[in-house]
């Protein structure tokens, strides 16, 4: 093992006995639940009841979790270049090194494609529009990634050049001659993607959208690709939410399981019905830069009692800069501003002092070896709203229970440091509602692991 791992070995080596007991204990219990009506299981990519652990399975857990860390490192990068960028900018998204592209979240639904159905699945992402799947053919994408094939689809078809989408697609291309196809290209890192510009029916559950916008992936250079299609739940114009419009009113809300979960399910629920009549909300901010990211106020954080002496820049919204406070679907671990961070963990550190020596380990660093660690409670206080995280939404250990971490961090030093991401793990067992129509974003705390 290199050498910059070691100090991860003890972590590691206890979640790869978990990964070998959960899949022991679990291999009986990974019947997902069906989906029905609008309401849609969602799937932790990398759990061990995903389909996607054999359609793109890694040498070891290790592997599994050092990617996974790697990831969300690089998701910042990703964020960062997206808060920064104007309108229509191109945004660079970095690579896992010899894996898949970074800025795809850890959560999967199924959807159904073209007519009759081809099952496949897609990841959710809300800090994107764009819809995008390995089509059939695909130079460069992975063997054994299930792909669509649109020549089986008799409601397949290709977008002209003319349609009003192909302007709204990142770098459009389009060939000389009349009623040339429109494609485009996507670049990441040092990856591109070159995809064709597409409708057919798209299905979630029972619910159909007849004439979905897509991009069908052509072509893919670069030593990583995607393991599975993305669905975008911005709130761009090629954006689920908004080709939907009519059908789910642009409202949808999701639960995100623990990863602790054998099952690693939750589910996202379409459409204002049946969404959560008590709920607590916050103002879902707008940035005519990068309209598609979902920022909210961010006011201050508690630990325990004690408000934090953190100034009011650090969670300042500034859509000419892209700073402020995002939630993300696709981000594993919060990040906050040095300022912020650094208030949060020293008042942590002092709170919990008793359960030993502070250690270090991967990007954690507050982390305890060997003691018993009690949290105190961290409090997110948005306008009109607070977020109280349960322990689990706190701490992060491995199951041998030597070495446990607070699970969160500052923003790298290397990216755009004005962006605060308020990340999964800390919104897991909560049901998060994005309702754009009525300009919300609320929190109620769920028990969605099955």
């Amino acid at each position: 093992m290199a050498a910059h791992l070691l100090p991860l070995l003890p972590l590691l080596i206890s979640l790869s006995h978990f990964a070998l007991n959960a899949a022991a204990a679990g291999a009986s219990r990974c019947a997902i639940p069906p989906d029905g009506g609008s309401t849609i299981r969602i799937l932790h990519a990398f759990g061990p009841c995903s389909p996607l652990r054999q359609a793109a399975p890694f040498e070891s857990w290790e592997d599994t979790v050092m990617d996974l860390m790697t990831r969300d490192e690089s998701r910042l990068v990703y964020l960062a270049s997206l808060a920064a960028a104007g309108a229509g900018a191109r945004a660079s998204v970095p690579i896992a090194p010899g894996r898949q592209l970074l800025q795809i979240p850890n959560y999967v639904v199924r959807a159904a494609v073209g007519t009759p159905a081809q099952s496949m699945l897609v990841a959710l992402d809300t800090s994107s529009d764009a819809a995008w799947i390995p089509c059939a053919g695909c130079a460069g994408c992975p063997p054994a990634a299930a792909s669509f094939d649109p020549s089986h689809s008799t409601t397949y078809r290709s977008l002209p050049c003319g349609a009003p989408q192909c302007a709204q697609v990142p770098n459009p291309t389009c060939p000389p001659g009349a009623g040339a196809a429109c494609a485009f290209n996507l670049t990441y890192g040092g990856s591109s993607v070159q995809a064709g510009l597409a409708q057919d029916a798209l299905a979630l559950a029972s619910e159909v959208v007849p004439a979905y916008t897509f991009g069908c992936m052509q072509k893919v250079t670069g030593n990583s690709v995607p393991p599975q299609g993305l669905l975008g739940l911005g709130r761009g114009p090629l954006s689920f939410l908004s080709q939907t419009k009519s059908l789910y009113a642009s409202t949808f809300s999701y639960c995100l399981p623990s990863f602790k979960s054998l099952n690693f399910s939750g589910s996202l629920r379409l459409g204002p019905a049946g969404q959560p009549q008590t709920i607590k909300t916050t103002p879902l901010l707008s940035s005519a830069r990068r309209a598609s990211l979902y920022y909210v106020n961010l006011t201050g954080i508690k630990v325990g009692r004690r408000l934090l002496d953190i100034p009011a820049s650090a969670f300042a919204f500034d859509p000419a800069t892209g700073a402020g406070t995002v939630i993300d679907s696709g981000t594993m671990f919060t990040r906050l501003v040095a300022p912020a961070y650094t208030a949060l963990r020293d008042e942590f550190r002092r709170r919990v002092k008793a359960a030993g020596p502070v250690t270090s380990l991967g990007g954690f660093d507050t982390c305890y070896s060997g003691g018993a660690v009690t949290p105190p409670a961290i409090t997110f206080m948005f306008t009109g709203m607070n977020v109280t995280l349960p322990p689990e939404n706190v701490l992060i250990h491995s199951t041998a229970g030597s070495t446990t971490c607070l699970a969160m961090a500052a923003a790298p030093d290397n990216v755009n440091s004005v962006l605060n991401v308020f990340a999964n793990m800390q919104q897991q067992n909560h049901r998060v509602l994005f309702d754009v129509p009525n300009a919300r974003i609320g929190f109620a705390r769920e028990a969605c692991t099955i």
